[in-house]
Protein backbone atom coordinates (compact mmCIF):
# COMPACT_ATOMS: atom_id res chain seq x y z
CA UNK A 1 0.00 0.00 0.00
CA UNK A 2 1.05 3.89 -0.77
CA UNK A 3 -0.30 7.24 0.44
CA UNK A 4 0.46 10.25 -1.26
CA UNK A 5 -0.19 12.55 0.64
CA UNK A 6 -1.70 16.28 -0.64
CA UNK A 7 0.63 18.96 -1.52
CA UNK A 8 3.75 15.94 -1.31
CA UNK A 9 3.88 16.48 -5.51
CA UNK A 10 4.01 20.11 -6.73
CA UNK A 11 2.09 21.64 -9.06
CA UNK A 12 3.53 21.88 -12.78
CA UNK A 13 2.08 24.76 -15.48
CA UNK A 14 0.83 23.59 -18.28
CA UNK A 15 3.35 23.61 -21.48
CA UNK A 16 2.11 26.13 -24.46
CA UNK A 17 2.87 23.21 -26.71
CA UNK A 18 0.42 21.34 -25.47
CA UNK A 19 -2.11 23.93 -24.15
CA UNK A 20 -3.63 27.24 -24.47
CA UNK A 21 -4.31 29.70 -22.23
CA UNK A 22 -3.18 29.11 -18.34
CA UNK A 23 -3.37 25.45 -17.03
CA UNK A 24 -2.21 23.99 -14.03
CA UNK A 25 -1.46 20.57 -13.61
CA UNK A 26 -1.69 18.66 -10.34
CA UNK A 27 -0.28 15.07 -10.71
CA UNK A 28 -2.64 12.35 -8.33
CA UNK A 29 -0.97 9.38 -9.20
CA UNK A 30 0.97 6.95 -11.51
CA UNK A 31 0.84 3.58 -10.81
CA UNK A 32 3.91 1.14 -10.68
CA UNK A 33 4.58 -1.96 -13.18
CA UNK A 34 3.04 -3.79 -14.50
CA UNK A 35 -0.08 -1.59 -14.16
CA UNK A 36 -0.16 0.93 -16.43
CA UNK A 37 -2.78 4.04 -15.14
CA UNK A 38 -2.03 7.43 -14.60
CA UNK A 39 -3.96 10.07 -13.60
CA UNK A 40 -4.47 14.28 -12.67
CA UNK A 41 -6.53 17.07 -11.61
CA UNK A 42 -6.22 19.52 -14.18
CA UNK A 43 -7.45 23.15 -13.28
CA UNK A 44 -8.55 25.54 -17.06
CA UNK A 45 -9.05 29.14 -16.53
CA UNK A 46 -11.57 30.64 -18.50
CA UNK A 47 -10.73 30.32 -22.25
CA UNK A 48 -7.77 27.48 -21.44
CA UNK A 49 -7.77 24.61 -23.38
CA UNK A 50 -5.51 21.70 -24.57
CA UNK A 51 -4.48 21.41 -27.84
CA UNK A 52 -5.80 18.25 -30.18
CA UNK A 53 -4.74 15.16 -28.81
CA UNK A 54 -5.07 11.22 -29.00
CA UNK A 55 -4.28 8.38 -26.16
CA UNK A 56 -3.27 5.24 -27.34
CA UNK A 57 -5.63 3.46 -24.81
CA UNK A 58 -8.46 5.74 -24.45
CA UNK A 59 -8.92 8.60 -21.64
CA UNK A 60 -11.55 9.41 -19.19
CA UNK A 61 -12.61 12.83 -17.64
CA UNK A 62 -14.34 13.24 -14.57
CA UNK A 63 -15.24 16.73 -14.52
CA UNK A 64 -14.65 18.46 -10.61
CA UNK A 65 -15.40 22.12 -11.05
CA UNK A 66 -16.72 24.44 -13.15
CA UNK A 67 -18.31 24.53 -16.66
CA UNK A 68 -16.33 22.66 -20.07
CA UNK A 69 -15.63 22.44 -23.19
CA UNK A 70 -15.21 19.01 -24.53
CA UNK A 71 -14.56 17.83 -28.40
CA UNK A 72 -13.83 15.16 -30.80
CA UNK A 73 -13.04 15.72 -34.59
CA UNK A 74 -15.33 15.91 -36.59
CA UNK A 75 -18.06 15.97 -33.82
CA UNK A 76 -19.62 19.24 -32.10
CA UNK A 77 -18.27 20.95 -29.31
CA UNK A 78 -20.36 19.66 -26.02
CA UNK A 79 -20.75 21.44 -22.51
CA UNK A 80 -19.72 19.20 -19.17
CA UNK A 81 -20.29 19.78 -15.66
CA UNK A 82 -19.22 18.97 -12.24
CA UNK A 83 -20.32 15.07 -12.65
CA UNK A 84 -20.13 14.51 -15.83
CA UNK A 85 -17.57 11.76 -17.11
CA UNK A 86 -16.58 11.74 -20.30
CA UNK A 87 -14.52 8.63 -22.42
CA UNK A 88 -12.40 9.25 -25.17
CA UNK A 89 -11.40 6.47 -27.40
CA UNK A 90 -8.13 5.22 -27.89
CA UNK A 91 -6.32 6.97 -30.99
CA UNK A 92 -9.42 9.41 -30.95
CA UNK A 93 -8.92 12.88 -31.98
CA UNK A 94 -10.06 15.41 -29.24
CA UNK A 95 -9.12 18.43 -26.95
CA UNK A 96 -11.07 19.59 -23.89
CA UNK A 97 -10.90 22.73 -21.80
CA UNK A 98 -12.61 25.26 -19.79
CA UNK A 99 -15.21 27.13 -21.77
CA UNK A 100 -14.81 31.27 -22.74
CA UNK A 101 -16.35 32.92 -19.39
CA UNK A 102 -15.82 30.32 -16.70
CA UNK A 103 -13.10 27.92 -15.36
CA UNK A 104 -12.82 23.90 -15.21
CA UNK A 105 -10.81 21.28 -13.59
CA UNK A 106 -11.61 17.85 -14.33
CA UNK A 107 -9.47 14.50 -13.24
CA UNK A 108 -7.87 12.93 -16.36
CA UNK A 109 -7.08 9.00 -16.26
CA UNK A 110 -5.64 7.43 -18.83
CA UNK A 111 -2.95 4.33 -19.49
CA UNK A 112 0.53 3.92 -21.25
CA UNK A 113 1.23 1.89 -23.85
CA UNK A 114 5.04 1.01 -24.88
CA UNK A 115 5.36 4.17 -22.46
CA UNK A 116 3.40 6.60 -23.83
CA UNK A 117 0.12 7.89 -22.35
CA UNK A 118 -0.19 10.79 -25.11
CA UNK A 119 0.06 11.77 -28.56
CA UNK A 120 -0.19 15.64 -28.83
CA UNK A 121 -0.82 17.73 -32.46
CA UNK A 122 -2.15 21.16 -33.49
CA UNK A 123 -3.18 23.70 -31.32
CA UNK A 124 -7.08 24.55 -31.03
CA UNK A 125 -7.61 27.62 -33.10
CA UNK A 126 -10.04 30.04 -31.93
CA UNK A 127 -12.34 29.13 -34.71
CA UNK A 128 -12.67 25.94 -33.66
CA UNK A 129 -12.79 27.09 -29.68
CA UNK A 130 -15.42 29.20 -30.40
CA UNK A 131 -18.21 27.20 -32.67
Amino acid sequence: MEIRRVGSQPSVKGPADWFTGAVRIDPLFQAPAPARVQGASVTFEPGARTAWHTHPLGQTLIVTAGCGWVQRAGGPVEEVHPGDVVWFSPHEKHWHGATATTGMTHIAVQEALDGKVVEWMEQVSDSEYHA
